[in-house]
Protein backbone atom coordinates (compact mmCIF):
# COMPACT_ATOMS: atom_id res chain seq x y z
CA UNK A 1 0.00 0.00 0.00
CA UNK A 2 1.08 3.56 -0.68
CA UNK A 3 1.24 5.91 2.31
CA UNK A 4 2.86 4.77 5.54
CA UNK A 5 -0.17 3.51 7.42
CA UNK A 6 0.13 1.01 10.23
CA UNK A 7 -2.32 -1.86 10.59
CA UNK A 8 -4.29 -0.22 13.40
CA UNK A 9 -4.73 3.00 11.40
CA UNK A 10 -5.74 1.03 8.33
CA UNK A 11 -8.29 -1.04 10.23
CA UNK A 12 -9.72 2.08 11.88
CA UNK A 13 -10.02 3.71 8.44
CA UNK A 14 -11.83 0.62 7.12
CA UNK A 15 -14.24 0.73 10.06
CA UNK A 16 -14.97 4.43 9.45
CA UNK A 17 -15.43 3.75 5.75
CA UNK A 18 -17.97 0.98 6.31
CA UNK A 19 -19.87 3.09 8.85
CA UNK A 20 -19.93 6.11 6.53
CA UNK A 21 -21.31 4.00 3.66
CA UNK A 22 -23.89 2.35 5.92
CA UNK A 23 -25.08 5.76 7.22
CA UNK A 24 -25.24 7.12 3.67
CA UNK A 25 -22.53 9.73 4.32
CA UNK A 26 -20.34 8.30 1.54
CA UNK A 27 -21.38 6.59 -1.65
CA UNK A 28 -19.58 3.44 -2.76
CA UNK A 29 -17.77 5.56 -5.33
CA UNK A 30 -16.53 7.97 -2.68
CA UNK A 31 -15.43 5.09 -0.47
CA UNK A 32 -13.47 3.47 -3.29
CA UNK A 33 -11.88 6.80 -4.25
CA UNK A 34 -10.78 7.34 -0.63
CA UNK A 35 -9.35 3.83 -0.43
CA UNK A 36 -7.42 4.37 -3.66
CA UNK A 37 -6.07 7.78 -2.68
CA UNK A 38 -5.80 7.69 1.12
CA UNK A 39 -4.80 4.08 1.71
CA UNK A 40 -3.13 2.98 -1.51
CA UNK A 41 -1.79 6.42 -2.45
CA UNK A 42 -2.31 5.73 -6.16
CA UNK A 43 -3.71 7.70 -9.06
CA UNK A 44 -6.51 6.19 -11.13
CA UNK A 45 -4.24 5.03 -13.93
CA UNK A 46 -1.89 3.10 -11.62
CA UNK A 47 -4.71 1.66 -9.55
CA UNK A 48 -6.54 0.53 -12.68
CA UNK A 49 -3.44 -1.38 -13.78
CA UNK A 50 -2.97 -2.96 -10.37
CA UNK A 51 -6.60 -4.10 -10.16
CA UNK A 52 -6.86 -5.01 -13.87
CA UNK A 53 -9.94 -2.79 -14.16
CA UNK A 54 -10.15 -0.33 -17.04
CA UNK A 55 -9.52 3.32 -16.24
CA UNK A 56 -12.94 4.13 -17.65
CA UNK A 57 -14.64 1.60 -15.36
CA UNK A 58 -12.74 2.88 -12.35
CA UNK A 59 -13.57 6.49 -13.21
CA UNK A 60 -17.26 5.62 -13.58
CA UNK A 61 -17.22 3.62 -10.36
CA UNK A 62 -15.71 6.50 -8.39
CA UNK A 63 -18.35 8.86 -9.83
CA UNK A 64 -21.15 6.40 -8.97
CA UNK A 65 -21.95 6.03 -12.65
CA UNK A 66 -22.55 2.95 -14.72
CA UNK A 67 -23.50 -0.45 -13.42
CA UNK A 68 -20.39 -2.24 -12.14
CA UNK A 69 -20.41 -5.99 -11.77
CA UNK A 70 -19.73 -7.71 -8.47
CA UNK A 71 -16.47 -8.93 -10.04
CA UNK A 72 -15.38 -5.34 -10.79
CA UNK A 73 -16.24 -4.17 -7.28
CA UNK A 74 -14.38 -7.08 -5.75
CA UNK A 75 -11.38 -6.42 -8.01
CA UNK A 76 -11.00 -2.86 -6.67
CA UNK A 77 -11.59 -3.97 -3.06
CA UNK A 78 -9.22 -6.96 -3.17
CA UNK A 79 -5.96 -5.01 -2.69
CA UNK A 80 -7.35 -3.84 0.65
CA UNK A 81 -8.34 -7.29 1.84
CA UNK A 82 -12.01 -6.42 1.38
CA UNK A 83 -14.85 -7.87 -0.65
CA UNK A 84 -18.54 -7.29 -1.06
CA UNK A 85 -20.67 -9.05 1.47
CA UNK A 86 -24.33 -9.74 1.66
CA UNK A 87 -26.16 -9.38 4.94
CA UNK A 88 -29.70 -10.40 5.70
CA UNK A 89 -31.77 -8.03 7.82
CA UNK A 90 -33.59 -9.86 10.58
Amino acid sequence: MGPAVNIEERDAFYDRLVEAVERGEWTWGEAIRRLRKDVAGMNQKTFAKVTKVSERSLRQLEKDEGNPTVATLNAVLKPFGLKLGFLRNS
